[in-house]
């Protein structure tokens, strides 16, 4: 059997009782009183105080009792097993699929048996015997039935005569349109003479009502007739009936004494505790209500006073935080029904003040004179404005304060324009208005002096800006690993929390009063003030003051704490950071790390603004021609701060900046072809003067070459006291050998260690300086073939001839050049790029050029030697005197080339050159004596021959350096057949 708890009422208290808050309307849940008629009322039923003391159904109808309960009895006379499934009620609600499942008895009910009722059987067994009798006097059903039937139809036909307007629900006189149907109006009307006839229709509507009257009394009594046995049987047992219910109402009485008593004793003190703690508890919500509605009242004076102060960050928290408390915990409060809509408009505004806000700090920032201080300004101030950006959610002050840097960076070059020009008195601004006229005007070492300066100031401006990216990456990386200690905090927690509740105990308190438990009335005192402390925390303004007086009050202590002074508080360094990240900030992780990527892309851009500042700024001065027209040193100078400059520029921001290089790149490019231009047209004057002579070695070329011995492939910085005091020697010595030059070579080989000096202070260059040195060694090449081998020195310079010392000068030259080209391949090779090494094969090929040449050079000297003996010996004759006059022109004409060459060629050379020649001599020798039928068979003409080629031999050998060469003389005869 199951009670229904909605249609019950709860026990009432006493007026003083505050636990109960709702009284119970007799008129809506108790049902109007129905007593039993009383057919006796002359019988008294006791007397007067017995019936004031007694229980009454009108005094005690509120107080619920056990009547009160509810049986369903179709649901406990319902038996699942019946056979017929298809009229079974689980079957028609759930379905066939239902299973019919033993159910498990109730611990909690005792077993039922006979016994059980045993006195409850005797206790009826009377009132039955009454009943059995009183059921023997009613007559059978089925006649009663026939004569009731008999006895309704004849009532029936008498009442149709009755009309129906009478036997209504809405029966009523006063009703006009009842009033006419039931008298009408026509029988009262005594005008026109008929009043006669009208007084016998009112006695005739008389007696027809008096004749309803009739039928319905008739009716009426015979109905009580029909029922006079059932009356005088509630007469006879009345009395019976008033002792039973005296009887009753007494121990009803004496019951509701005891149970009165239990309560009293048991339940009213524990009741009353609960009461009371219910209105503690009631008391505690409302004044705490009413604390953070006041509170919350003063939250507009507070933000006001935060913004006065720029503290932005507490502001927000602050409303952020009224807000929620106005949508959780005060929503529908009709004073706070405005306030809603003046936060978030405060917030727009306090958006739109941290943007000018922030504005206003990095223009002040990259603004302020640039010292070597590279301090932040005003920490603190960008560490409150950044979280304040970023609770907000307002990620493009990145692109203001990038805006800004572009202007400062204009203004940095144009105040050290115009600071350098006004130190100059050379330049008149009144007659030169534009800045970058005057700029122009500035020579070398006044521009590059500015340029310095402005480098400088762009440094201290990179390493402000930088110093200021970190700390806004460092608020940044904070907030981020505070939203990762979060999630891991709440995984926790949520982990925690579902191991709690798995092991919950799953009994709990009964319900007392409205839904609430036993356990809510006591637990709800407790966790109340850690709930408050947790929302006051969350919810205090910076003006709530703390309640000591109050003991209720002491978990509000924590409400003093306010977003402003969590921001006071804070240092503004990195370690400190923590204290101003607040959960309001809902930036995704993606956002803070894409953030995070922006701040470093900025710092990037600042070094490519202050690049392209300086790209534009070069560029003006070059408008022109001035970087076009600098000398070696000054363009290696120029090169050495752009580069300077730009390693330190990638040193702070990390990345190199692509645009000044590329300038640089640029007008190296022009260096190179202008320093190429200007020395091969200097190479080019020297050798169409050159007149082929030995010069003199100046000593600063000798120091210049034996520098080059050393390893160091470089121009002295300036020329020695000792050079300048020593004699220039005849030749040049180069490990141990000697080299008579000309002076074009001298000069030659400056130039190429001009070459690789250059490549050593500008790096970029180097393959561009590698191929124009190649063009140069070929073209001194070229052209010195041309002078020397190709004849053109008798037009260009004017000579006579080309001797033979012209021609070992010009072959000892070259020489020279192939002499330090392994040098200067190796000077190269250790500054190319690995990728750009297959250009030293450039070297390979002018080294075989010059071999050519030398080797064309050494034939040539053959040559003119060979045709000399063909001119001679074609006219020689085997006849007195010995030596003939053809073999002493011959031993003259080779005297004086060994005079020309031995001083300049190697004894080696030398040696070489006169074995071919004497190989040509032989050759032509053989050829005349073959001719003259000249034979070796001892007789007069060879003795002759034989005379001769032994004056020629002994001359030969006779000569410097040519003592020990094997002439083979015997070669000259023609072998016997």
């Amino acid at each position: 059997m199951a009670s229904s708890h909605s249609s019950s009422p709860v026990p009432q208290g006493s007026s003083s009782d505050v636990f109960f808050k709702k009284e119970v309307d007799p008129a809506k849940h108790i049902r109007p009183v129905q007593s039993l008629p009383d057919v006796c009322p002359k019988e008294p039923t006791g007397d007067s105080h017995s019936l004031y003391v007694a229980p009454s159904l009108v005094t005690d109808q509120h107080r619920w009792t056990v009547y009160h309960s509810k049986v369903n009895l179709p649901a406990a006379l319902n038996d699942p097993t019946l056979a017929k499934r298809e009229s079974d009620f689980f079957t028609k609600t759930w379905g066939l699929d239902f299973v019919d499942t033993e159910v498990v008895p109730s611990f909690y009910l005792p077993q039922i048996s006979k016994e059980h009722f045993t006195a409850y059987q005797q206790e009826i067994s009377q009132r039955e015997k009454i009943h059995e009798r009183c059921k023997n006097i009613c007559p059978p059903k089925d006649t009663f039935d026939r004569t009731l039937l008999h006895i309704h139809d004849k009532s029936r036909t008498d009442l149709e005569q009755v009309p129906k307007i009478f036997t209504k629900p809405d029966f009523a006189l006063d009703d006009s349109l009842t009033f006419n149907s039931v008298l009408p109006w026509s029988h009262f009307n005594t005008a026109g003479g008929k009043g006669s006839r009208d007084a016998a229709s009112s006695k005739l509507l008389q007696e027809k009502l008096s004749h309803y009257l009739d039928i319905v009394e008739v009716n009426i009594a015979h109905q009580i007739s029909l029922r006079s046995e059932a009356f005088f049987h509630a007469m006879t047992s009345q009395h019976e009936l008033q002792d039973y219910l005296k009887k009753t109402s007494q121990a009803v009485k004496m019951l509701r004494d005891k149970i009165a008593q239990i309560d009293k004793v048991m339940c009213e003190g524990s009741l009353h505790i609960l009461r009371l703690a219910l209105t503690r508890n009631n008391c505690v919500k409302v004044y705490n209500k009413l604390k953070l509605m006041a509170t919350v009242h003063q939250t507009q004076p507070t933000v006001q006073v935060l913004l006065s102060t720029s503290e932005f960050v507490g502001a927000l928290d602050l409303i952020a935080t009224t807000q929620e408390v106005l949508q959780q915990e005060l929503q529908g409060t009709h004073s706070f029904r405005h306030l809603g809509s003046q936060l978030c408009e405060l917030e727009k505004l306090i958006d739109k003040m941290m943007i000018a806000e922030f504005s206003a700090y990095s223009h002040s920032d990259l603004s302020r004179p640039l010292e070597d201080d590279c301090q932040v300004l005003e920490e603190e101030r960008l560490v409150s404005l950044i979280f304040g950006l970023l609770k907000q959610r307002k990620l493009h002050f990145l692109e203001i304060y990038g805006e800004e840097m572009i202007i400062t960076a204009k203004n940095i070059i144009k105040e050290r324009v115009i600071n350098k020009i006004s130190q100059i008195e050379e330049i008149d601004t009144d007659v030169v208005v534009k800045l970058a006229d005057q700029m122009r005007m500035l020579n070398f070492p006044q521009w590059i002096d500015l340029l310095k300066d402005i480098f400088s100031k762009f440094t201290i401006f990179l390493q402000r800006v930088k110093a200021t990216m970190n700390i806004i990456h460092s608020v940044v990386l904070s907030v981020l690993d505070k939203n990762q200690r979060t999630k891991e905090l709440e995984e926790i927690s949520q982990q925690k929390s579902a191991a709690k509740d798995n092991s919950l105990d799953s009994e709990v308190a009964y319900l007392t009063h409205e839904g609430l438990f036993i356990s809510d009335a006591f637990g709800e005192g407790e966790l109340a003030p850690v709930a408050m402390d947790t929302t006051s925390h969350r919810n205090a303004s910076p003006n709530s003051d703390p309640c000591s007086s109050d003991s209720v009050s002491e978990p509000e202590g924590t409400t003093d704490s306010s977003p402003s002074k969590e921001h006071t508080s804070a240092s503004g360094t990195t370690g400190d950071v923590d204290i101003m990240i607040s959960e309001d900030v809902k930036l995704t992780d993606l956002e803070l790390r894409k953030l995070a990527n922006n701040i470093q892309e900025l710092l990037c851009s600042a070094s490519d603004i202050c690049h392209d500042r300086a790209v534009k700024f070069l560029m003006s001065r070059a408008k022109d021609g001035f970087l076009e027209k600098l000398n070696s040193t000054e363009f290696i100078t120029l090169s050495r701060l752009l580069e300077a400059f730009i390693a330190d520029t990638e040193r702070i921001c990390g990345r190199k900046s692509m645009s000044l290089l590329g300038a640089l790149q640029s007008q190296a490019n022009k260096f190179v072809n202008r320093f190429h231009e200007e020395r091969k047209t200097k190479l080019s004057l020297l050798l169409d003067n050159e007149r082929w002579k030995q010069a003199d070695v100046p000593a600063e070329f000798q120091d210049l070459v034996d520098s080059i011995a050393d390893g160091k492939i470089a121009l002295p910085d300036k020329k020695s006291a000792s050079a300048e005091e020593r004699k220039p020697a005849e030749v040049l010595i180069v490990e141990g050998q000697q080299y008579a030059v000309v002076g074009t070579v001298l000069l030659l080989i400056r130039i190429i260690l001009e070459y690789c000096q250059c490549v050593d202070h500008i790096p970029s260059v180097t393959t561009d300086m590698l191929t124009r040195l190649s063009d140069l060694l070929k073209y001194f090449n070229s052209r010195s073939c041309q002078l020397v081998l190709g004849a053109g020195a008798l037009q260009v310079v004017g000579l006579k001839t080309i001797t033979t010392k012209n021609l070992a000068l010009s072959s000892r030259c070259l020489q020279l050049i192939v002499h330090y080209i392994p040098a200067i391949r190796a000077h190269f090779e250790a500054r190319l790029p690995p990728k750009q090494c297959s250009m030293l094969r450039h070297f390979d090929h002018i080294t075989k050029d010059y071999h050519d040449h030398i080797a064309e050079i050494s034939a040539k000297l053959v040559a003119i030697m060979d045709s000399l003996f063909d001119k001679l010996l074609s006219k020689y004759e085997v006849k007195a005197p010995v030596p003939s006059a053809c073999f002493r022109n011959i031993c003259k004409q080779m005297t004086k080339m060994h005079e020309a060459i031995f001083d300049l060629l190697p004894e080696e050379q030398t040696q070489m050159l006169f074995l071919r020649i004497n190989a040509s001599y032989k050759l032509h020798l053989k050829k005349q004596l073959s001719h003259l039928n000249v034979i070796n068979d001892g007789g007069p003409q060879n003795g002759l021959v034989t005379a001769d080629v032994a004056f020629y031999t002994g001359n030969l050998q006779a000569l410097k350096g040519l003592k020990d060469l094997d002439l083979n003389m015997a070669e000259i005869w023609e072998q016997k057949r």
